[in-house]
Protein backbone atom coordinates (compact mmCIF):
# COMPACT_ATOMS: atom_id res chain seq x y z
CA UNK A 1 0.00 0.00 0.00
CA UNK A 2 1.41 3.35 -1.04
CA UNK A 3 1.68 6.01 1.65
CA UNK A 4 1.35 8.91 -0.77
CA UNK A 5 -2.05 10.49 -1.25
CA UNK A 6 -4.10 9.37 -4.22
CA UNK A 7 -4.52 12.10 -6.81
CA UNK A 8 -8.24 12.39 -7.55
CA UNK A 9 -10.17 14.17 -10.29
CA UNK A 10 -13.88 14.95 -10.02
CA UNK A 11 -15.70 15.30 -13.33
CA UNK A 12 -19.12 16.87 -12.89
CA UNK A 13 -19.33 19.44 -10.08
CA UNK A 14 -23.07 19.63 -9.49
CA UNK A 15 -25.40 19.02 -6.60
CA UNK A 16 -24.32 15.48 -5.71
CA UNK A 17 -20.65 16.45 -5.60
CA UNK A 18 -21.27 19.00 -2.86
CA UNK A 19 -23.79 17.04 -0.83
CA UNK A 20 -22.14 13.62 -1.02
CA UNK A 21 -18.75 13.19 -2.66
CA UNK A 22 -16.78 16.18 -1.39
CA UNK A 23 -17.69 15.46 2.26
CA UNK A 24 -16.82 11.77 1.85
CA UNK A 25 -13.44 12.49 0.28
CA UNK A 26 -12.69 15.19 2.85
CA UNK A 27 -13.14 12.54 5.54
CA UNK A 28 -10.16 10.65 4.08
CA UNK A 29 -8.03 13.71 3.30
CA UNK A 30 -5.06 11.92 4.85
CA UNK A 31 -5.28 9.41 1.96
CA UNK A 32 -6.58 11.37 -1.03
CA UNK A 33 -6.35 14.84 -2.52
CA UNK A 34 -8.51 16.37 -5.22
CA UNK A 35 -6.22 17.85 -7.85
CA UNK A 36 -8.82 18.49 -10.55
CA UNK A 37 -12.41 19.70 -10.58
CA UNK A 38 -13.93 19.57 -14.06
CA UNK A 39 -17.22 21.09 -15.19
CA UNK A 40 -18.56 22.35 -18.51
CA UNK A 41 -19.04 25.69 -16.76
CA UNK A 42 -15.84 27.51 -15.87
CA UNK A 43 -17.58 29.21 -12.94
CA UNK A 44 -18.79 25.85 -11.63
CA UNK A 45 -15.33 24.30 -11.92
CA UNK A 46 -13.68 27.23 -10.13
CA UNK A 47 -16.29 27.17 -7.38
CA UNK A 48 -15.70 23.44 -6.80
CA UNK A 49 -11.93 23.82 -6.72
CA UNK A 50 -12.22 26.66 -4.23
CA UNK A 51 -14.63 24.60 -2.13
CA UNK A 52 -12.12 21.77 -1.56
CA UNK A 53 -8.91 23.80 -1.51
CA UNK A 54 -8.79 24.01 2.28
CA UNK A 55 -7.93 20.30 2.33
CA UNK A 56 -6.76 19.85 -1.29
CA UNK A 57 -4.61 22.93 -1.87
CA UNK A 58 -3.59 21.89 -5.41
CA UNK A 59 -7.18 21.59 -6.68
CA UNK A 60 -7.35 23.10 -10.17
CA UNK A 61 -10.40 24.00 -12.21
CA UNK A 62 -10.88 22.51 -15.68
CA UNK A 63 -13.61 22.76 -18.29
CA UNK A 64 -12.17 20.07 -20.58
CA UNK A 65 -11.91 16.50 -19.22
CA UNK A 66 -9.25 15.69 -21.82
CA UNK A 67 -7.06 18.51 -20.59
CA UNK A 68 -7.44 17.42 -16.98
CA UNK A 69 -6.56 13.85 -17.91
CA UNK A 70 -3.48 15.08 -19.76
CA UNK A 71 -2.23 17.54 -17.15
CA UNK A 72 -3.36 16.55 -13.65
CA UNK A 73 -1.49 13.22 -13.30
CA UNK A 74 -4.57 11.53 -11.89
CA UNK A 75 -4.63 8.18 -10.17
CA UNK A 76 -8.42 8.01 -10.27
CA UNK A 77 -11.51 9.95 -11.28
CA UNK A 78 -15.07 10.19 -10.04
CA UNK A 79 -17.51 10.58 -12.93
CA UNK A 80 -20.48 12.58 -11.59
CA UNK A 81 -21.65 13.95 -14.93
CA UNK A 82 -25.24 13.60 -16.24
CA UNK A 83 -26.12 10.06 -17.33
CA UNK A 84 -25.76 10.63 -21.12
CA UNK A 85 -22.09 11.56 -20.59
CA UNK A 86 -21.12 8.54 -18.52
CA UNK A 87 -19.94 6.38 -21.42
CA UNK A 88 -17.61 8.88 -23.14
CA UNK A 89 -16.19 10.21 -19.85
CA UNK A 90 -15.59 6.73 -18.44
CA UNK A 91 -13.99 5.63 -21.70
CA UNK A 92 -11.71 8.69 -21.85
CA UNK A 93 -10.52 8.11 -18.28
CA UNK A 94 -9.79 4.43 -18.87
CA UNK A 95 -8.01 5.17 -22.15
CA UNK A 96 -5.82 7.64 -20.22
CA UNK A 97 -4.86 5.00 -17.67
CA UNK A 98 -7.01 6.39 -14.85
CA UNK A 99 -9.06 4.28 -12.42
CA UNK A 100 -12.77 5.18 -12.49
CA UNK A 101 -15.70 5.34 -10.11
CA UNK A 102 -18.82 6.12 -12.12
CA UNK A 103 -22.16 7.34 -10.94
CA UNK A 104 -24.99 5.18 -12.21
CA UNK A 105 -25.66 4.08 -14.84
CA UNK A 106 -22.28 2.76 -15.94
CA UNK A 107 -23.15 3.32 -19.61
CA UNK A 108 -26.07 3.82 -21.95
CA UNK A 109 -26.10 0.36 -23.52
CA UNK A 110 -24.78 -3.14 -22.92
CA UNK A 111 -22.33 -2.78 -25.81
CA UNK A 112 -20.94 0.42 -24.30
CA UNK A 113 -20.61 -1.23 -20.90
CA UNK A 114 -18.81 -4.18 -22.51
CA UNK A 115 -16.26 -1.84 -24.09
CA UNK A 116 -15.63 -0.10 -20.77
CA UNK A 117 -15.11 -3.40 -18.98
CA UNK A 118 -12.78 -4.64 -21.72
CA UNK A 119 -10.74 -1.42 -21.62
CA UNK A 120 -10.41 -1.54 -17.83
CA UNK A 121 -9.25 -5.16 -17.95
CA UNK A 122 -6.79 -4.50 -20.78
CA UNK A 123 -5.28 -1.51 -18.97
CA UNK A 124 -5.39 -3.23 -15.55
CA UNK A 125 -7.58 -0.50 -14.10
CA UNK A 126 -10.26 -0.48 -11.45
CA UNK A 127 -13.74 0.34 -12.77
CA UNK A 128 -16.43 0.53 -10.09
CA UNK A 129 -19.92 1.93 -10.25
CA UNK A 130 -22.50 3.43 -7.90
CA UNK A 131 -24.73 2.86 -6.06
CA UNK A 132 -22.81 1.61 -3.05
CA UNK A 133 -25.66 -0.54 -1.71
CA UNK A 134 -23.70 -3.80 -1.56
CA UNK A 135 -20.92 -2.37 0.63
CA UNK A 136 -23.17 -0.85 3.28
CA UNK A 137 -23.20 -2.54 6.66
CA UNK A 138 -26.92 -3.27 6.24
CA UNK A 139 -26.48 -5.28 3.03
CA UNK A 140 -23.33 -7.05 4.14
CA UNK A 141 -25.43 -8.25 7.10
CA UNK A 142 -28.36 -9.27 4.87
CA UNK A 143 -25.99 -11.10 2.52
CA UNK A 144 -24.66 -13.06 5.49
CA UNK A 145 -28.22 -13.99 6.51
CA UNK A 146 -29.05 -15.20 2.99
CA UNK A 147 -25.83 -17.19 2.74
CA UNK A 148 -26.34 -18.79 6.16
CA UNK A 149 -29.70 -20.30 5.24
CA UNK A 150 -30.92 -19.74 8.80
CA UNK A 151 -34.38 -18.73 7.54
CA UNK A 152 -34.39 -21.08 4.59
CA UNK A 153 -34.31 -19.87 1.00
CA UNK A 154 -35.00 -16.24 0.07
CA UNK A 155 -37.96 -16.66 -2.30
CA UNK A 156 -39.30 -13.14 -2.90
CA UNK A 157 -38.02 -9.56 -2.66
CA UNK A 158 -40.41 -6.61 -2.92
CA UNK A 159 -39.07 -3.07 -3.02
CA UNK A 160 -40.03 0.47 -3.80
CA UNK A 161 -38.36 3.83 -4.22
CA UNK A 162 -41.23 6.23 -4.63
CA UNK A 163 -41.50 9.99 -4.21
CA UNK A 164 -42.25 13.05 -6.37
CA UNK A 165 -38.71 13.39 -7.64
CA UNK A 166 -36.07 16.14 -7.75
CA UNK A 167 -38.49 18.88 -8.85
CA UNK A 168 -39.89 18.84 -5.29
CA UNK A 169 -36.62 18.42 -3.36
CA UNK A 170 -36.12 21.63 -1.38
CA UNK A 171 -32.38 21.04 -1.11
CA UNK A 172 -31.80 20.33 -4.81
CA UNK A 173 -29.65 22.95 -6.55
CA UNK A 174 -29.53 21.63 -10.12
CA UNK A 175 -31.90 21.36 -13.08
CA UNK A 176 -34.50 18.69 -12.15
CA UNK A 177 -36.36 18.69 -15.48
CA UNK A 178 -34.03 16.15 -17.12
CA UNK A 179 -35.08 13.52 -14.58
CA UNK A 180 -38.60 13.43 -16.06
CA UNK A 181 -37.60 12.70 -19.65
CA UNK A 182 -36.35 9.75 -21.69
CA UNK A 183 -33.09 8.15 -20.59
CA UNK A 184 -33.43 9.09 -16.92
CA UNK A 185 -36.70 8.72 -14.98
CA UNK A 186 -37.41 7.02 -11.66
CA UNK A 187 -35.88 3.64 -12.53
CA UNK A 188 -32.48 5.00 -13.59
CA UNK A 189 -32.40 7.50 -10.74
CA UNK A 190 -34.07 5.70 -7.82
CA UNK A 191 -35.10 2.16 -8.72
CA UNK A 192 -31.49 1.32 -9.50
CA UNK A 193 -30.81 1.30 -5.74
CA UNK A 194 -33.39 -1.42 -5.17
CA UNK A 195 -32.23 -3.39 -8.19
CA UNK A 196 -28.69 -3.39 -6.83
CA UNK A 197 -30.06 -4.45 -3.44
CA UNK A 198 -32.12 -7.32 -4.84
CA UNK A 199 -29.39 -8.61 -7.13
CA UNK A 200 -26.83 -8.35 -4.33
CA UNK A 201 -28.96 -10.75 -2.29
CA UNK A 202 -30.53 -12.93 -5.01
CA UNK A 203 -28.01 -12.84 -7.83
CA UNK A 204 -28.70 -12.27 -11.54
CA UNK A 205 -32.13 -11.68 -13.05
CA UNK A 206 -33.24 -14.03 -15.82
CA UNK A 207 -36.45 -12.38 -17.05
CA UNK A 208 -38.06 -8.93 -16.82
CA UNK A 209 -41.62 -7.71 -17.31
CA UNK A 210 -42.71 -4.12 -16.73
CA UNK A 211 -45.41 -1.52 -17.12
CA UNK A 212 -45.07 2.26 -17.00
CA UNK A 213 -47.24 5.35 -17.24
CA UNK A 214 -47.19 9.09 -16.66
CA UNK A 215 -49.13 9.69 -13.48
CA UNK A 216 -48.61 13.45 -13.05
CA UNK A 217 -48.01 15.05 -16.46
CA UNK A 218 -47.14 18.60 -15.37
CA UNK A 219 -44.70 19.68 -12.64
CA UNK A 220 -43.51 22.86 -10.95
CA UNK A 221 -39.91 23.23 -9.76
CA UNK A 222 -39.86 24.05 -6.04
CA UNK A 223 -36.22 24.94 -5.43
CA UNK A 224 -32.94 25.92 -7.06
CA UNK A 225 -32.29 28.22 -10.02
CA UNK A 226 -35.46 27.13 -11.87
CA UNK A 227 -37.86 27.69 -8.96
CA UNK A 228 -41.38 28.27 -10.22
CA UNK A 229 -40.82 26.87 -13.71
CA UNK A 230 -43.55 24.55 -15.02
CA UNK A 231 -42.57 21.68 -17.30
CA UNK A 232 -44.08 18.58 -18.90
CA UNK A 233 -43.23 15.00 -17.93
CA UNK A 234 -42.28 13.18 -21.14
CA UNK A 235 -41.40 9.68 -19.90
CA UNK A 236 -43.10 7.29 -17.45
CA UNK A 237 -42.96 8.60 -13.89
CA UNK A 238 -44.55 5.39 -12.54
CA UNK A 239 -42.87 2.07 -13.35
CA UNK A 240 -43.65 -1.38 -11.95
CA UNK A 241 -41.16 -4.16 -12.71
CA UNK A 242 -41.57 -7.90 -12.17
CA UNK A 243 -38.37 -9.92 -11.93
CA UNK A 244 -37.59 -13.60 -12.27
CA UNK A 245 -34.16 -14.44 -10.88
CA UNK A 246 -31.89 -17.13 -12.25
CA UNK A 247 -32.19 -19.06 -8.99
CA UNK A 248 -35.99 -19.23 -9.32
CA UNK A 249 -36.85 -16.50 -6.82
CA UNK A 250 -39.12 -13.59 -7.77
CA UNK A 251 -38.93 -9.85 -7.24
CA UNK A 252 -41.09 -6.79 -7.71
CA UNK A 253 -40.09 -3.14 -7.83
CA UNK A 254 -42.07 0.10 -7.86
CA UNK A 255 -39.99 3.09 -9.00
CA UNK A 256 -41.92 6.34 -9.05
CA UNK A 257 -41.65 10.10 -9.33
CA UNK A 258 -45.44 10.27 -8.95
CA UNK A 259 -46.09 9.43 -5.30
CA UNK A 260 -46.33 12.22 -2.69
CA UNK A 261 -45.62 9.87 0.22
CA UNK A 262 -45.81 6.23 1.23
CA UNK A 263 -45.70 4.17 4.39
CA UNK A 264 -45.05 0.95 2.50
CA UNK A 265 -41.74 -0.67 3.50
CA UNK A 266 -38.99 0.24 1.08
CA UNK A 267 -37.82 -3.35 1.04
CA UNK A 268 -39.27 -6.66 2.22
CA UNK A 269 -37.40 -9.95 1.99
CA UNK A 270 -39.50 -13.10 2.25
CA UNK A 271 -37.70 -16.27 3.29
CA UNK A 272 -39.21 -19.71 3.86
CA UNK A 273 -39.51 -19.15 7.62
CA UNK A 274 -39.09 -15.39 8.07
CA UNK A 275 -39.77 -11.95 6.65
CA UNK A 276 -37.37 -9.03 7.02
CA UNK A 277 -39.07 -5.68 6.49
CA UNK A 278 -37.61 -2.17 6.36
CA UNK A 279 -40.05 0.65 7.17
CA UNK A 280 -39.14 4.33 7.29
CA UNK A 281 -36.70 5.96 4.89
CA UNK A 282 -33.93 4.09 3.11
CA UNK A 283 -32.00 7.39 3.17
CA UNK A 284 -31.48 6.75 6.89
CA UNK A 285 -28.52 4.39 7.22
CA UNK A 286 -29.54 3.56 10.78
CA UNK A 287 -33.22 2.69 10.20
CA UNK A 288 -33.98 -0.62 11.95
CA UNK A 289 -35.62 -3.68 10.46
CA UNK A 290 -38.65 -5.65 11.61
CA UNK A 291 -38.30 -9.43 11.48
CA UNK A 292 -41.18 -11.92 11.50
CA UNK A 293 -40.29 -15.46 12.53
CA UNK A 294 -42.64 -18.24 11.39
CA UNK A 295 -40.79 -21.10 13.04
CA UNK A 296 -40.76 -21.61 16.81
CA UNK A 297 -37.43 -23.38 16.53
CA UNK A 298 -35.85 -20.09 15.40
CA UNK A 299 -34.82 -18.08 18.48
CA UNK A 300 -37.59 -19.77 20.44
CA UNK A 301 -40.38 -17.50 19.26
CA UNK A 302 -42.99 -16.93 16.60
CA UNK A 303 -44.03 -13.39 15.60
CA UNK A 304 -42.59 -9.95 14.92
CA UNK A 305 -39.38 -8.56 16.40
CA UNK A 306 -39.03 -4.81 15.85
CA UNK A 307 -36.01 -2.53 16.12
CA UNK A 308 -33.50 -5.01 14.70
CA UNK A 309 -30.11 -3.58 13.67
CA UNK A 310 -27.08 -5.05 11.92
CA UNK A 311 -24.17 -5.91 14.21
CA UNK A 312 -21.86 -2.95 14.93
CA UNK A 313 -20.01 -1.00 13.78
CA UNK A 314 -22.49 1.10 11.83
CA UNK A 315 -21.59 2.93 8.63
CA UNK A 316 -20.08 6.38 9.07
CA UNK A 317 -21.90 7.71 6.00
CA UNK A 318 -24.97 7.04 3.86
CA UNK A 319 -24.92 4.78 0.81
CA UNK A 320 -23.48 7.24 -1.76
CA UNK A 321 -20.55 8.24 0.40
CA UNK A 322 -19.96 4.64 1.48
CA UNK A 323 -19.56 3.62 -2.15
CA UNK A 324 -17.02 6.38 -2.78
CA UNK A 325 -15.00 5.38 0.28
CA UNK A 326 -15.06 1.73 -0.83
CA UNK A 327 -13.45 2.81 -4.11
CA UNK A 328 -10.69 4.63 -2.21
CA UNK A 329 -10.13 1.59 0.00
CA UNK A 330 -9.88 -0.66 -3.07
CA UNK A 331 -7.36 1.65 -4.70
CA UNK A 332 -5.24 1.45 -1.57
CA UNK A 333 -5.50 -2.33 -1.40
CA UNK A 334 -7.53 -2.27 1.82
CA UNK A 335 -10.69 -3.89 0.41
CA UNK A 336 -11.56 -6.16 -2.49
CA UNK A 337 -13.83 -4.62 -5.15
CA UNK A 338 -17.52 -5.35 -4.60
CA UNK A 339 -19.24 -2.64 -6.67
CA UNK A 340 -18.08 -4.19 -9.90
CA UNK A 341 -18.74 -2.95 -13.39
CA UNK A 342 -20.12 -6.38 -14.24
CA UNK A 343 -22.80 -6.01 -11.58
CA UNK A 344 -23.62 -2.49 -12.79
CA UNK A 345 -23.83 -3.76 -16.38
CA UNK A 346 -26.32 -6.43 -15.33
CA UNK A 347 -28.53 -3.92 -13.50
CA UNK A 348 -28.38 -1.68 -16.59
CA UNK A 349 -29.46 -4.72 -18.63
CA UNK A 350 -32.46 -5.21 -16.31
CA UNK A 351 -33.43 -1.54 -16.64
CA UNK A 352 -33.16 -1.55 -20.42
CA UNK A 353 -35.22 -4.74 -20.64
CA UNK A 354 -37.86 -3.15 -18.40
CA UNK A 355 -38.29 -0.24 -20.80
CA UNK A 356 -38.41 -2.63 -23.75
CA UNK A 357 -41.20 -4.45 -21.93
CA UNK A 358 -43.06 -1.20 -21.32
CA UNK A 359 -42.83 -0.47 -25.05
CA UNK A 360 -43.99 -3.85 -26.40
CA UNK A 361 -45.90 -5.43 -23.51
CA UNK A 362 -43.76 -8.57 -23.50
CA UNK A 363 -41.35 -10.10 -21.01
CA UNK A 364 -37.65 -10.00 -21.95
CA UNK A 365 -34.72 -12.25 -21.14
CA UNK A 366 -31.57 -10.56 -19.87
CA UNK A 367 -28.31 -10.80 -21.81
CA UNK A 368 -25.79 -10.55 -18.97
CA UNK A 369 -24.79 -11.95 -15.62
CA UNK A 370 -22.22 -11.08 -12.94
Amino acid sequence: MSERKLRIGVIGCGDVAYRRYFPALAAVADRVEIVGCCSASEASAKRAAAHVRHWSPDATAYTDPGRMLAEARLDAAFNLTPAPLHTPINQACLDAGVHVYSEKPLAGSIAEADRLIETAARNQLLLLCAPGVAVTRRFRWLSDIVASGRFGRLTLAVGQFARLGPATWREYTGDPTVFYGPGVGPVHDLGVYRLHAMTTLLGPVRRVQAMGAIGIPHRVVRAGPLTGRTFDVTAPDQVVINLEFANGALGQLLASFGIPASQTPWLELHFETATISFPGSSDDKDVPASVFIDDESQLGLEGWIHGVFPPPPSDQFEVIETGALHFVACLRGEEKPILTAEHARHVLDVILKAYESIADGRSHETETTF
